[in-house]
């Protein structure tokens, strides 16, 4: 590909920043989506006959099939996003497509929205702001009324202690929050001792005593279900549930058959399981006040987006100039 003398055609599903558009119409032959609406299956397919390079996002289902019908100049997939359980990699790589990914910049942004779901699900933040539109709240208040938990001095327990759970523990140290945490391997002695954090080599034993738990692992076949029903069960009644990672680590029926039944307390959720479809068990959850429901807003700023875009195009220009792309995700990664 580094021998072509035209610019790669680049292919992109959705919208990006402008500033990010900018830049790839003047490195690349780039066809936008100006409507920003998800390519349809056939609208897919066309793309990945015609172009060099494929840039997707979340929204987009690239599997085996649909890769069968890829064109011989289809070289590259750089994906707009850090997670890649979209796109089947090992299919790609069998046909000679490199998968780029974007790690890294959507850390800060993920640990943010993680607290800010975790406060909010404890103060009954989303709860008590859609009671000032709709009420005269005067009339109801009480000094019983609208009753949280506090979080200072609660257990929270991390599960996957990679970027962005420990970009959490930082943040959640700083509110008082005792840290504990399970990953598949055991983090440096110096990064334990920053964070004050516990570790836990069984999974089971951390769930049976943490006060909140938050999900901050990637989404592959040894992570499925991860939070299955019967780990769920060994949570306190008081427990909160926190993701921000990918929908289908926690078993989402098993999550809120268990808030319906009061064995856990409520669940914060920024993805979900048949995204982008949501479970209408989890919607009615919400409209009580169980359950806080947010859009998959975990890297949703404007500067995340731009850092992302960029090292989209830092994996392209690698790649067409003939070198191996920064982000190039390999199968031991999966």
């Amino acid at each position: 590909m580094s021998s072509l003398k035209r610019k790669p055609l680049v292919v992109v599903t959705r919208r990006l920043p402008d500033a990010v558009e900018t830049r790839m119409r003047e490195l690349f032959d780039t066809r936008l989506n100006h409507d920003d609406a998800p390519l349809s299956p056939e609208a897919l397919a066309a793309a990945i006959r015609e172009a060099d390079v494929l840039v997707p996002t979340v929204t987009d289902e690239i599997g085996a099939g649909l890769l069968a019908q890829a064109g011989p100049n289809l070289r590259l997939i750089a994906n707009f996003g850090n997670g890649v359980d979209h796109i089947d990699v090992g299919a790609a790589l069998e046909r000679g497509i490199t998968v780029t990914n974007t790690p890294g910049v959507l850390t800060e942004d993920t640990a943010d929205m993680t607290m800010a779901l975790i406060l909010a699900v404890a103060r009954r933040i989303a709860e008590g702001a859609r009671i000032i539109p709709d009420d005269d709240w005067t009339t109801g208040w009480s000094p019983t009324w609208m009753l949280g938990r506090r979080i200072t001095g609660k257990r929270l327990g991390i599960v996957g202690m990679g970027r962005i759970g420990q970009a959490l523990a930082r943040r959640a140290k700083a509110f008082g929050l005792s840290i504990h945490y399970h990953n598949r391997r055991r983090v440096p002695t110096a990064i334990e001792e920053s964070l004050d954090a516990t570790y836990w080599e069984s999974l089971d034993q951390m769930l049976a005593r943490v006060d909140i738990v938050s999900t901050n692992c990637p989404h592959t076949p040894a992570t499925y279900h991860l939070l299955s029903a019967r780990r769920l069960k060994l949570l306190k009644p008081e427990a909160i549930v926190v993701n921000t990672a990918r929908g289908e680590v926690i078993d989402e029926n098993a999550l809120a058959r268990l808030i319906e039944a009061g064995e856990i307390s409520a669940a914060g959720l920024d993805v979900f399981e048949q995204e982008p479809a949501v479970s209408p068990r989890l919607v009615r959850l919400a409209r009580t006040g169980k359950v806080v429901l947010l859009p998959h807003m975990g890297s949703a700023t404007h500067e995340s987006r731009t850092d992302m875009g960029e090292k989209v195009i830092i994996n392209i220009k690698t790649f067409m100039d003939g070198h191996r792309p920064p982000d190039r995700i390999l199968p031991s990664m999966l």
